[in-house]
């Protein structure tokens, strides 16, 4: 692919020390030289030697870079982009993209008119459990699907002290990891008709959402997304029902947790997953199918192979705008007690 795209990180708490630093460095095609944070410190005892500047704006207008990745506040994700693209950069926004729609919309445009690359972090799309469930309804294992279920649950009793569960714009879980449900579905499915959602507080001392249970209608097809932090265990990650039969998938992916234990990405057992696909028929069968291993690498790999290519791709921008269509007709209809469409224009449709 010729010289290694030079990349700048901003923000390095648990998105950006987690993810996005072990999955850059592991893409041969990706460089990271610069790193935004106000612990240097621990950047430096992860990554020594390596450029660090207190300044998140720096990162975003720095020459020594060609791709600025954000990974900070959530309420900083949209002026940091902006900068970022003025400055020439190619950009890659952690999820959620923006606060509002029309921020993603504006953003959208911006790369465009500057001939940019913009993509969200929409790494679950590389996850086992994710990829194991698309492979089966793809084949047909039970038929065209008519009940869809995905849950994102933790148990996480104690609220924290941190800005993810604090009140303040971005915060709750609706933003968190409503996202990677609302994505996957699309990516199944495409856009949903309306939105009916229910956000909740439900822990003691809780100041921000940390129960959310949506619907999205389809034609011939519900979608129910959960996403809880008072869910000690027995909940599966995916139900589907289906003309031919269930299928359930147990487990979660197991990148995340070998990231944390401080697996590389590529390494033996990397994304390899034991929690195989339950297929019932019906009649009492049950087949069990091997899950097929994740590579959240996949999405790093993409966005390098898109900058080499030398060609604006709107894509990845257009996608990150349907989700966020949908996480706002969500927000709407928690507040309203209302069922929502997404507001899509004709042109943010599926092409």
């Amino acid at each position: 692919m010729g010289a290694a795209v030079r990349v700048g990180l901003i923000g390095y708490g648990y998105s950006g020390r987690t993810f996005h630093a072990p999955l850059i460095n592991a893409v041969p095609d990706l460089d990271l030289r610069l790193v935004g944070s106000s612990d240097p410190a621990k950047v430096e005892a992860d990554l020594p030697g390596l450029t660090v500047v207190a300044d998140p704006f720096a990162v975003a207008a720095s020459e020594a870079v060609d791709l600025v990745v954000i990974a900070s506040p959530n309420d900083s994700h949209a002026p940091l982009a902006r900068a970022a693209l003025a400055a020439g950069k190619h950009v890659v926004v952690d999820k959620p993209f923006t606060l509002a729609l029309a921020e993603a919309r504006a953003l959208r445009a911006a790369a465009a008119s500057g001939g940019r690359v913009l993509a969200v972090f929409h790494n679950r799309r590389w996850d086992s459990d994710f990829l194991t469930v698309r492979e089966a309804i793809a084949a047909g294992a039970i038929g065209a699907v008519r009940h869809f279920e995905s849950h994102f649950d933790r148990f996480r009793p104690r609220v924290r002290d941190r800005w993810r569960e604090n009140a303040g714009p971005g915060s709750g879980i609706w933003y968190d990891l409503g996202p990677h449900l609302v994505d996957q579905a699309i990516q199944l499915f495409g856009l949903p008709d309306r939105v009916t959602a229910n956000l909740g507080r439900l822990r003691p001392g809780a100041s921000s959402d940390d129960w959310a249970h949506a619907v999205l209608d389809y034609p011939g097809l519900r979608v129910v997304l959960h996403a809880s932090m008072l869910v000690a265990g027995g909940s599966p990650r995916f139900v589907v029902h289906g003309e031919a039969g269930s299928l359930i998938k147990h487990g979660p992916d197991p990148q995340e947790g070998q990231l944390l234990a401080g697996l590389a990405p590529g390494a033996p057992g990397w994304g390899e997953d034991p929690d195989g696909l339950e297929i019932h028929d019906g009649t009492g069968t049950v087949t069990r199918r091997p899950a097929v291993s994740g590579d959240q690498r996949c999405f790093y790999r993409a966005v390098a192979e898109t900058i080499a290519r030398g060609s604006h791709d709107d894509a990845a921008a257009l996608e990150a705008v349907r989700v966020m269509a949908c996480l706002e007709a969500g927000l709407i209809s928690a507040r309203t007690g209302t069922s929502v469409a997404p507001a899509v224009a004709r042109d943010e449709r599926a092409r």
